[in-house]
C-alpha cells in the first residue's frame, strides 16, 4: 500500500512540476507580444477580430490573429490563414496556449484573439491566465447563452466583463448596458472606452466589399487609435482584410425551376436582436426584397435559441417560413399564431440533404429572397453546400427598399 501511495505522490509531483514549467513558458511567450487584444461579446467577435487585425496590419504592425466563430482560423501576419485543427473536433480553451506559442514564433507586435469561453469562470481564466490582454473588447450584450451567463442581460454583461484586463483598457460599442459595464470596469481599475458607431460614416462603410456594421468598424478604429494607427490607414487595412467565413452575405442563384433566388446567410447572427438587425440592413440596402421567405434551422442542443428564432417571425413578417433540423417543434411552438399558416415543416435530422434542398426550393416563387437564420450546424451546413452548387447569377442592381421591419423590442416579444 505504501508503494502505491508513493507512486501516486510521485505522479502528482511530476504533473505539478510540468504545469509550472508550462506556465512559465507561456508567460515568456506572452512577454514577446507587446499588444494583446482579447475580443469578447455575444455577436460579431470574429468579424471584429479580423477588422482589428487588418487595421493594425495597415499601420505596419506585425500582427497575428485567431478567430473561433463559424470556422476557427489562425491568421498569419501576411493575412493568409489556415483552419485551427482540434482533436476530435472539440473546442477547448486550453488551445489558446498553443496559439500564443505559435504566435510568439513570429515575434509579433500585436496579437488579436477571440475569446472562446462561455462559462463566466472560464472567461476570467481566459483573460487572467491564458491571454492577459492589455486591451479588451466587449462588442455587445445580447440574448444568447443565457443558461450559462444569464438569466438577465445585466448578468450577461457582468459575465462578459470578467474578460476585462485589470489595470488595462476595454473598448465597447454597447450602449444599453453601459452602466453595468462601467461599474465592472471600475472594480477592475480598467478604463472603459465607448466606440461610437455614429462616428463611422456611410461612405466609410461603403469601402467594404462585404457586409459589416458601424459598431464593428468603430471598435476596430478605436483599437487602432490606441495602437497609434491613424484612421485613414486603419480603414485601408480593414478594407483589405479577408472576411470571416460566416460573414453576412447575399448570393444570387438560378433555381432548378428556372427562377431567381437571392439567398442571405444570416446564420452567424443567431440571437433575436442581431437577426432582425441583419435582415433590416439587407432589406434597406436592397440586397434582398419581397417576397421574403425565412428558413429556420434547429438543433437539439439549442432548444431555447430555436424558440427565439420562431419568435422573431413576427418582426420579419415573411411570406413563408420553412423549418429544418431537429426538433422543429421547438421553433414552431413559438411562431405567433397569425404566421403559422405560412409555415412548412421539412424537419427530420436524417433527411437526405438533396431531398431537403429540393423540397425547400419548391416552396419558393420564381423570384424570391430566402434568409437563413438560427444555427448553421447540421442541416444548415448541408443546405449551404447544396445551394452553393446551384448556377450563380450575375450581380444585379439593388432592389427597392422594403418597408421597415418591427423594432428589436417587438422582435423579442
Amino acid at each position: 500500500m505504501l508503494y502505491l501511495y508513493s507512486v501516486l505522490t510521485s505522479c502528482c509531483l511530476l504533473l505539478l512540476i510540468g504545469g509550472v514549467i508550462e506556465q512559465r513558458r507561456h508567460e515568456a511567450n506572452l512577454r514577446q507580444i507587446p499588444l494583446r487584444v482579447l475580443v469578447n461579446g455575444i455577436r460579431g467577435k470574429s468579424s471584429i477580430t479580423r477588422l482589428c487585425a487588418g487595421a493594425l496590419r495597415g499601420g505596419g504592425l506585425v500582427t497575428v490573429a485567431k478567430t473561433t466563430g463559424t470556422a476557427a482560423r489562425f491568421i498569419h501576419p501576411d493575412a493568409t490563414e489556415e483552419p485551427v485543427h482540434r482533436k476530435f473536433g472539440i473546442a477547448n480553451v486550453g488551445e489558446q496556449l498553443g496559439i500564443v506559442r505559435r504566435a510568439a514564433g513570429y515575434r509579433p507586435e500585436a496579437l488579436v484573439i477571440e475569446c472562446m469561453a462561455v462559462q463566466p469562470a472560464l472567461q476570467e481564466v481566459n483573460q487572467s491566465k491564458l491571454i492577459r490582454s492589455s486591451v479588451g473588447v466587449i462588442c455587445n450584450v445580447r440574448e444568447d447563452h443565457l443558461e450559462e451567463m444569464g438569466p438577465t442581460l445585466d448578468d450577461v454583461a457582468r459575465s462578459l466583463a470578467r474578460s476585462m484586463p485589470v489595470g488595462g483598457i476595454c473598448v465597447t460599442a454597447e450602449r444599453e448596458r453601459w452602466d453595468v459595464l462601467l461599474a465592472e470596469a471600475r472594480a477592475r481599475d480598467c478604463q472603459l472606452l465607448y466606440a461610437d458607431p455614429e462616428s463611422v460614416t456611410d461612405e466609410e462603410l461603403r469601402g467594404f466589399t462585404w457586409f459589416t456594421f458601424k459598431e464593428n468598424v468603430a471598435i476596430a478604429l478605436e483599437v487602432a487609435r490606441l495602437a497609434g494607427v491613424s484612421r485613414e490607414i486603419a480603414l485601408k487595412g480593414m478594407y483589405a482584410a479577408p472576411p470571416d467565413p460566416g460573414v453576412l452575405s447575399v448570393e444570387r442563384y438560378r433555381t432548378p425551376a428556372g427562377g431567381s433566388l437571392r439567398f442571405a446567410n444570416v446564420f452567424a447572427a443567431n440571437d433575436p436582436e442581431s437577426t432582425v438587425a441583419n435582415v433590416r440592413r439587407l432589406l434597406a440596402d436592397g440586397a434582398i426584397g419581397r417576397p421574403l421567405h425565412v428558413v429556420v434551422n434547429c438543433r437539439p442542443d439549442r432548444i431555447e435559441r430555436n424558440g427565439q428564432m420562431g419568435e422573431v417571425v413576427r418582426a420579419l413578417d415573411p411570406d413563408g417560413v420553412v423549418l429544418i433540423g431537429h426538433p422543429t417543434r421547438s421553433a414552431a411552438d413559438h411562431i405567433p399564431a397569425p404566421w403559422r399558416e405560412r409555415v412548412t415543416d421539412l424537419g427530420g435530422e436524417r433527411r437526405p440533404p438533396d431531398e431537403l434542398t429540393s423540397s425547400l426550393l419548391s416552396q419558393l416563387p420564381p423570384e424570391a429572397s430566402l434568409v437563413a437564420v438560427g444555427n448553421i450546424h447540421g442541416q444548415g451546413e448541408a443546405l449551404l453546400e447544396r445551394l452553393a452548387a446551384l448556377p450563380p447569377l450575375p450581380a444585379s442592381p439593388p432592389l427597392p427598399a422594403s418597408p421597415a421591419l418591427a423594432t428589436d423590442a417587438e422582435a423579442a416579444r
